[in-house]
């Protein structure tokens, strides 16, 4: 009997989180300070650029960093996405990240028009890996057990996002934030009720 190689497991957290600190390292490290704010401007998810029908923003402003991607914040980014992989596949993991960043930025893109933002917030920089981490965060709280545990895991993490919302000044990114963390949280809870009814079956 011939025993076919195993194919290897797909990793993609390393890969992203590797390319965007040497993204990170290049654009804040190797550019001067015109170019760099010129391609950030450029890349960002903002109602100007949208407007302009730049859509390929969506995917670019997630591959940059308005400043220097610091370590930890690296290795924290990379073991959520990590364990993301980890516990529902790669594939999956990376639609997670995407809806969280797609869907968050244009949810805050609408609302920025219909509120009709100054022209500063329209023209603002949005970039960053920061809506899918937290879509990616979200999932997560649906591999806890259901009861106080998983219940206090969404208290705690729509609280950590909702008090920068209660502040003086708040951003149209704290916002996003939430939003993403939303969507992640349906997209857990809507996975985890499709697998229940398709085992009761």
């Amino acid at each position: 009997m011939i025993s076919l190689p195993r194919v290897p497991q797909v990793r993609l957290a390393p890969v992203y989180v590797g390319g965007l600190l040497a993204g990170s390292y290049a654009l804040h490290r190797m550019l001067a300070p015109a170019a760099r704010e010129r391609i950030l401007r450029r890349c960002s998810t903002n109602v100007d650029n949208l407007d302009a029908g730049r859509w390929d923003t969506l995917a670019t402003s997630a591959l940059l960093t308005e400043g220097p991607l610091e370590l930890p914040y690296a290795l924290l980014l990379l073991a959520v996405l990590g364990y993301t992989e980890y516990a529902y596949g790669a594939w999956w993991a990376a639609g997670a990240f995407v809806l969280g960043h797609v869907g968050a930025s244009l949810l805050v893109y609408r609302g920025l028009r219909a509120v009709r933002a100054p022209a500063r917030t329209r023209s603002a920089t949005d970039v960053g890996p920061s809506y899918g981490y937290y879509a990616a965060l979200g999932t997560l709280g649906a591999l806890l057990p259901r009861g106080a545990a998983r219940t206090g895991a969404y208290a705690a993490l729509l609280t950590l996002c909702a008090r920068p919302l209660l502040h003086r000044r708040p951003t149209f990114t704290d916002a996003g934030h939430l939003t993403a963390l939303g969507l992640g949280i349906g997209l857990g809870l809507g996975c985890e009720r499709g697998l229940a009814l398709r085992s009761a079956q």
